[in-house]
């Protein structure tokens, strides 16, 4: 039989982890909504599934927190093994997500980037050609000019 104070510490220890897993996925959430709306769609699904599993879990702790339950000591015992499981497993799919999160975002600021400086190379494109224009209509103004000149 597990002591209380054992219970009471691997309880408590559950329900850490599950507040970090909490904490994670809301940050993936927020991350995932400013993506573009192809990746933002399956993130969000991915999500929501990581975010029922977390409530399963949650609610099996605190199942297991609440004293004097029938078989509550065998239900510790026999579930800490598939708990701890389950927790390890799903922190590993949400660090896997957080890292192609990551990778998404970098590739977003690096189109970002790229984006901007092709938008800098037009404008000085287009500052080039109004230049080149304002001289072709000084010259043709000149050149239509020039004739009456001539004639006087």
């Amino acid at each position: 039989m597990v002591s209380a104070e054992k219970k009471k510490q691997e309880v408590s220890e559950l329900q850490a982890g599950l507040d970090d897993a909490d904490v994670l996925i809301r940050k993936m959430d927020l991350e995932a909504r400013s993506l573009q709306p192809s990746l933002k769609a399956t993130l969000l699904a991915k999500l929501r599934e990581y975010k029922s599993d977390l409530n399963k879990l949650k609610r099996e702790v605190k199942k297991l927190a609440m004293p004097n339950q029938p078989g509550h000591e065998e239900l510790l015992e026999s579930g800490m093994a598939g708990m701890h499981e389950a927790s390890a497993n799903q922190r590993d799919r949400l660090a896997m997500s957080t890292e192609r999160l990551n990778q998404s975002t970098d590739r977003l600021r690096e189109s970002r980037r790229a984006a901007l400086e092709t938008e800098e190379l037009g404008v000085s494109i287009l500052e080039d050609l109004h230049q080149q224009r304002e001289t072709l209509l000084h010259s043709h103004k000149k050149a239509c000019y020039t004739p009456h000149l001539l004639h006087l």
